[in-house]
Parts: C-alpha cells; sequence; structure tokens
C-alpha cells in the first residue's frame, strides 16, 4: 500500500500490479461437442476452503463434489533442498475426492410451492481442530455437513488358492449323484491345451482369496439443518469472522444464526413493507467483513452497497454507509434500475475494499469514499444496444459473480459466450484480459478479430471511462457471436495464489498465472 495525493488531502491506494499471464491448468467434466447435458449437473455453486487445500462445487441436482489439492510435496532431505537453485514455483493442482447428496426436492404444501434442490451457496466454515465443515443451501432450507476422513479396508486383487475347494465343488462330489469310489471329480477336467480355458475352469472349482489393503474413505454427516426461516429465496450465506455465528439473506430479510443452534435464528434486517405495493427494493446479496465481526455489508436491486453495525441495534434498520454511484443514477431509463442491480459482493482481505457486480460492470470501491467507486471496470458493453433483446429472453436478470485475489489488486467476473475478464488495479486505463473457458484460453486475444489486433483502424468507436481517459470499447462479438447459453456465471479465486476456477455448465476449467 502507498499513500499519494496532494497537499492538505490524502489517500491510500493499493500499488500498481504487474500484469499477469493466464495459462491453462486443469479440466474436470469437460463435455464432448455436442454433447447433451443434463439440468441437474449443471454447477451451480463454487467455493475453496480457506487455505485452499480443498475446492467444493455445488451442481442442481443437489450434489456436492470436493476436489482436493495435490501437488503438495513432501519434506525433501535438506541435501536435495540444498541442490535447488530456485523456489518452487508449481501452481496449485487438484484431483476429484468424493461427492455426496446433500439436499432432495421438496414441497411445500402450505404454500402449494416446489422447492427444488440446487444449490444456491457454498461456504466453508473454519474449525479449531482443522475438522471440515460446510455450509449449503437450496431455496429454503440450509444445511451444516462435516466431512470424516476414515481409514477403511479395500480389495486390491482376488488371488485364486489351489489348495481350497469351492463349497458347490465339495458338495457335488458327496452327493448321491457321485461315485464314491470314483475319481476325484477334478480330475475329470479334461486338461485343455489353452491356458485361459484351463484357468477359467479351475477358477470354477477352487476359492479366490481376497488381498486387501487400508486406505483412506470420505464420508459427509449432516450436524444441523436450518430450515423454516425464510419465506423467499435464499440468495447468500456468509460466515462471521467469530467462527460461530452466519448469516442467511432473502429478497426481503436477513437472518443471523449460531451454527450450534439450529432451530431459532434472529431476524436483523426486515425491508418488508406493511403493502407489497410499497415494496421499491429487493435483497440481492450479503456477505459480513472479513475481520469486524459486527459489520456486514448487503447489495440490493437498485445499485446500493449498505453498510450495517449489529452493535446499534437489534434490528439493524439504520445503515452506517451506502455506497452508491451518484452518475449511475444521474440519467434514469426503462433498464437503467435493472441493470445497476448489484448481483455480488466480495470484501478485499484488507477489509477496506468491496469488489462488487452488476450487469454490465464490476467496481472496486473504498469504504472511506461513498461517493462513486475507486475504479469502473467494463465487462460487456457492447451488449448495450441489445438490451431490449436481453430483457425479452430474461437474459439481462442473469446474476454475475465476481473474486478478486489475495492481494487485492486482481479482480475477475465472467460474461457470455463463455468467456470471462481478469482485471488489475490501474487507475482504470486497460479493458482487462480477455480469457475464454476452453483449454486455449487466449483464443480470443489471438483472433484478427478482435479489438487489440485492430486497435489502430479509425473506423472502432472509442469511449471515455470515469477518469476521461480514452478507451476501446470491447467489442467480443466481432468474431465471436453473443451465446446467451453459455453464460460464465459462477468462478473463484484461490486464497493463496493466482488460480481461477470458473464453471462452463458442467465443466470446471482452472487457470493459473
Amino acid at each position: 500500500m502507498s499513500v499519494c495525493g496532494g497537499s492538505g488531502s490524502s489517500r491510500t491506494v493499493p500499488l500498481m500490479p504487474p500484469p499477469l499471464e493466464w495459462k491453462f491448468s486443469q479440466v474436470f467434466g469437460e463435455r464432448a461437442p455436442g454433447e447433451p447435458i443434463q439440468d441437474v449437473d449443471i454447477i451451480s455453486a463454487i467455493e475453496f476452503e480457506r487455505r485452499g487445500d480443498y475446492l467444493a462445487t455445488g451442481d442442481c441436482g443437489g450434489r456436492i463434489v470436493l476436489f482436493e489439492r495435490s501437488d503438495r510435496k513432501k519434506h525433501s532431505p535438506r541435501k536435495e533442498l540444498e541442490t535447488l537453485d530456485y523456489p518452487d514455483a508449481l501452481h496449485p493442482r487438484y484431483v476429484y475426492k468424493t461427492e455426496f447428496q446433500s439436499h432432495e426436492p421438496e414441497f411445500d404444501f402450505l404454500k402449494s410451492l416446489e422447492i427444488k434442490e440446487k444449490i444456491n451457496k457454498l461456504r466453508w466454515c473454519t474449525a479449531p481442530n482443522n475438522s471440515l465443515f460446510i455450509l449449503s443451501t437450496n431455496n429454503r432450507t440450509i444445511k451444516l455437513w462435516k466431512l470424516l476422513e476414515k481409514k477403511v479396508k479395500k480389495v486390491k486383487e482376488m488371488v485364486l488358492n489351489t489348495h481350497a475347494i469351492s463349497e458347490s465343488t465339495l458338495l457335488a462330489e458327496k452327493s448321491f449323484t457321485t461315485d464314491p469310489n470314483g475319481p476325484h471329480i477334478l480330475d475329470k477336467v479334461p486338461r485343455l491345451t489353452s491356458s485361459s480355458t484351463q484357468e477359467s475352469l479351475e477358477a470354477v472349482f477352487f476359492l479366490k482369496i481376497p488381498i486387501s489393503t487400508i486406505g483412506d474413505a470420505t464420508s459427509a454427516r449432516c450436524r444441523r439443518i436450518y430450515s423454516h426461516a425464510h419465506e423467499y429465496s435464499i440468495n447468500s450465506i456468509s460466515n462471521n469472522s467469530d467462527g460461530e455465528t452466519f448469516i442467511s439473506a432473502d429478497d426481503l430479510r436477513i437472518n443471523l444464526w449460531n451454527l450450534e443452534v439450529s432451530n431459532q435464528c434472529f431476524n436483523i434486517i426486515d425491508l418488508k413493507p406493511p403493502h407489497m405495493e410499497d415494496l421499491v427494493e429487493v435483497i440481492t446479496t450479503a456477505e459480513f467483513h472479513p475481520m469486524y465481526c459486527n459489520i456486514l455489508a448487503y447489495g440490493s436491486s437498485r445499485g446500493f452497497i449498505r453498510l450495517v453495525d449489529m452493535r446499534k441495534s437489534a434490528l439493524c434498520d439504520k445503515n452506517a454507509r451506502i455506497l452508491w454511484n451518484h452518475e449511475d443514477h444521474g440519467s434514469r431509463s426503462f433498464f437503467s434500475e435493472i441493470i445497476s442491480s448489484i448481483s455480488d459482493i466480495k470484501f478485499a482481505r484488507d477489509g477496506v475494499h468491496i469488489l462488487s457486480r452488476d450487469y454490465m460492470s464490476t467496481k472496486l470501491w473504498d469504504l472511506r469514499m461513498d461517493v462513486s467507486p475507486v475504479a469502473t471496470y467494463r465487462i460487456h458493453e457492447w451488449i448495450r444496444p441489445k438490451l431490449h433483446e436481453l430483457y425479452n429472453s430474461d437474459a439481462i436478470f442473469d446474476k454475475f459473480e465476481c473474486c478478486l485475489s489475495n492481494d487485492g489488486l486482481h479482480f475477475a467476473s465472467g460474461s457470455y459466450s463463455n468467456m470471462f475478464k481478469v482485471f488489475s488495479y490501474d487507475n482504470g486505463i486497460e479493458d482487462g484480459t480477455t480469457l475464454e473457458a476452453t483449454k486455449n484460453p487466449n483464443r480470443i486475444l489471438n483472433s484478427p478479430s478482435t479489438p487489440k489486433a485492430s486497435r489502430f483502424l479509425p473506423s472502432l468507436p472509442r469511449g471515455h471511462n470515469r477518469r476521461g481517459h480514452e478507451s476501446l470499447s470491447s467489442d467480443l462479438s466481432r468474431g465471436h457471436p453473443l451465446d446467451l447459453n453459455s453464460k460464465l456465471i459462477h468462478l473463484a479465486w484461490h486464497p493463496m495464489a493466482n488460480l481461477i476456477v470458473c464453471a462452463s455448465v458442467n465443466s470446471l476449467y482452472m487457470y493459473h498465472a
């Protein structure tokens, strides 16, 4: 961090980060071209464990799939370490660990409402004894799962024992149809020239003895079920830094839970008016502060980010601070309120900055500056003329997520046509790096029809960002048609390394820098 500014004023801004070169790392569940995709297999949530040792994904079928980091090296001898003249620069790699069914489809008989098993959010919980706990939620019910490591015996192979005769063979030999004075039943087996046929016959008469080995197995056990507290669909859950409580938010209410108590919760925010006709905004996302257990932030459909302090009152109906961009609310149109709705917010680790995502852009906020964001990064400005078409297809209501790096200097968010953008804190001059969720993420950049290759053509439209710098509009549709079905909504940044994981339908792509 560095302090800069003129006389009489100072402001803390992050240092300018070096550019990152992204490369493909791994893919899980890659589908073949034209392969049909079941709706239950679509990934709906991604979450890293706080150390990055585990990765959890949830899908529309109510399942949770766990991946474990596999690149951790064992301690090497000192002589071997002395021969190394460079540090280990391996990027994190993961392997499949286990999966389990978290939620099942339900039916609310009082409201005649079908509750789907789709997992909306996942959150890892901190435990003092390094136990693995994870929270998962669908539209109505939150569950706390504990992951257990067990030592189990597994059958490694089956060995043929020629000294043990099978029970069926002995019964056949001792039955009344067998001559007791005759030859042994095994002597009647013809000796064939084919060794494979002879082995198959021996397998019938002799027993196979299993050879077992001890291995690790992971099982999930449901410890708590938090239900019957929300009338509307749960859109977010967030763990508190105290390690004891968490919040759950729906369209109108935010509830505070204790992890050990599942039969009661405290309603701390309630936006429901006496008459629903007077409703002007709904809650879209909520997040606890990473350091202060009494502060939380939530976004609304009107583009506001409200910070509340739970120490002031039991019902947090008064805001400690409101973050909103006055420029965005200057000129209003039919689509302006829809596209300004906050779909996701993330606190930086320093606790001072917040990254927010609306439909068109990603904004970086400083909690000490509530009049405007520190920087605004355009995601897909080229679709602005198509807002009417997006409204008719309901695509304008898609809730894209955002993520940021451990140092808070790099940000990422998704778009359509299987694309996502990575930005760096650089005063908002650059448009960011556009990548595609494939094994060749830089294919978009290498295409001759992209804006980078035609940067010097005078016919390209130019725009101005908030700081007044001239910048090219990122028209990704040139050469790459808009595909609303291939939208990249869910992605996450590794908490310790420059590794981005993004979900494309049922596939999980990883990229490192």
